[in-house]
């Protein structure tokens, strides 16, 4: 069983910075596609960020350019730097790991983090 916590959120004024960190147990970490969802007031849950056991990243195109994922296989976590923030960013933030081995293609989900931009 994988655990997923995240940590890092908070309030913060549009412009700034906020660096979200995910940490897992488990002994496989190294080969899990991660992944950064949010859930906004209202809305649907979206991918913002992935990043593949092998380092590929990939972004919703709200953030691309304002965002960057990276993992640190030897410490079981996975981040997500967000700079810019935009009152739009305002969300629920969740860490994800998939198995490629398994279905489906996120099984494992942290308990999420709240990052809330204000203007």
């Amino acid at each position: 069983q994988v655990q997923l916590g995240e940590s890092g959120g908070g309030l913060v004024q549009a412009g700034d910075s906020l660096r979200l960190s995910c940490a897992a147990s488990g002994q496989t970490f190294s080969i899990y596609r991660m992944g950064w969802f949010r859930r906004a007031p209202g809305k649907q849950r979206e991918l913002v960020a992935a990043i593949t056991s092998g380092g590929i990243t990939n972004y919703a195109g709200s953030v691309k350019g304002r965002f960057t994922i990276s993992r640190d296989n030897a410490k079981n976590t996975v981040y997500l730097q967000m700079n810019s923030l935009k009152p739009e960013d305002t969300a629920v933030y969740y860490c994800a790991a998939g198995d490629p081995r398994s279905v489906p293609e996120y099984g494992y989900w942290g308990q999420g983090t709240q990052v809330t931009v204000s203007s």
